[in-house]
């Protein structure tokens, strides 16, 4: 889950990803960096799925940190560039923001409150380092300055949605509520103030890229017969969803994806 047409995109830029220190990782799912040098060519322009993670971005003029995006969203690469980011994992950011990450859904913050670094600072310090350890160690210093108390309930949360990814047959909230042995209302409420987004959306994130995932392969059922196993009641919600989270509807991606097939074969 992520990066969009990765094998096309591995042509215009490098994307690393990095552990964080030891204490760290309860937090942080794992840092990545993104350089690119498309000096004297045309810009690119990368889609990038949503996930259920705040992501703190340090970029040139546009060090932020950011909610999870309830849809997909773009990213335009020119010139030479690079881009450090922190992918925090869910809930892993609420310690660090002491109130509901709802509030940062669809938005971002500065880091300054956070972090106690003003983001061009931040961006100073830390993209002017020639090599990527010295890059890590910066980040590890920074965030452990502000380490947080653990809150058990991030466990919890990533427990759940772990259970989310690897169970495809879990297409609803009342079977997570099953599962999590909590009511509705518990439920919804620890995921919008660990989480930002509702269960609900996590499962339709989750499982309408499994759907993409069976479309990739041509494992798929036909269209309707889909969009009734991933607990859809029509075909129009499913497809509506699909094009908000991928980015272009479930036709189109059949197209798409013979295309590709039928390149590749010449």
């Amino acid at each position: 889950m992520g990066v969009l047409n990765l094998p096309e995109g591995e042509k215009k830029f490098l994307l690393t990803r990095h552990a964080p220190a030891e204490k760290l990782r309860f937090f942080v799912k794992h840092y990545w960096i993104v350089e690119w040098d498309l000096s004297g060519q045309p810009s690119y322009q990368q889609d990038v799925l949503p996930n259920p993670c705040v992501n703190m971005v340090v970029e040139h003029r546009k060090t932020a940190i950011f909610g999870v995006s309830p849809v997909k969203y773009s990213h335009l690469l020119e010139g030479k560039g690079k881009v450090f980011g922190v992918k925090f994992k869910p809930g892993g950011f609420y310690p660090f923001l002491k109130s509901p990450v709802s509030k940062l859904t669809g938005q971002s913050i500065g880091t300054l409150d956070i972090l106690g670094i003003a983001p061009r600072q931040l961006e100073d310090n830390l993209l002017s380092l020639p090599g990527t350890e010295d890059m890590i160690r910066v980040m590890d210093t920074l965030l452990l300055g502000r380490l947080p108390n653990q809150d058990p309930n991030v466990v919890v949360l990533n427990e759940l949605i772990d259970q989310i990814i690897s169970h495809r047959e879990l297409t609803t909230v009342k079977q997570l509520c099953q599962y999590a042995q909590m009511s509705m209302r518990t439920l919804q409420r620890a995921f919008n103030q660990y989480v930002g987004v509702s269960p609900k959306w996590v499962i339709q994130l989750y499982r309408l890229q499994n759907a993409a995932e069976l479309l990739d392969y041509g494992n798929a059922p036909p269209l309707p017969e889909l969009a009734a196993e991933l607990g859809y009641f029509d075909q129009s919600h499913f497809i509506r969803d699909f094009k908000a989270i991928i980015g272009i509807t479930p036709e189109e991606y059949i197209r798409r994806c013979h295309q590709r097939q039928n390149l590749e074969a010449l």
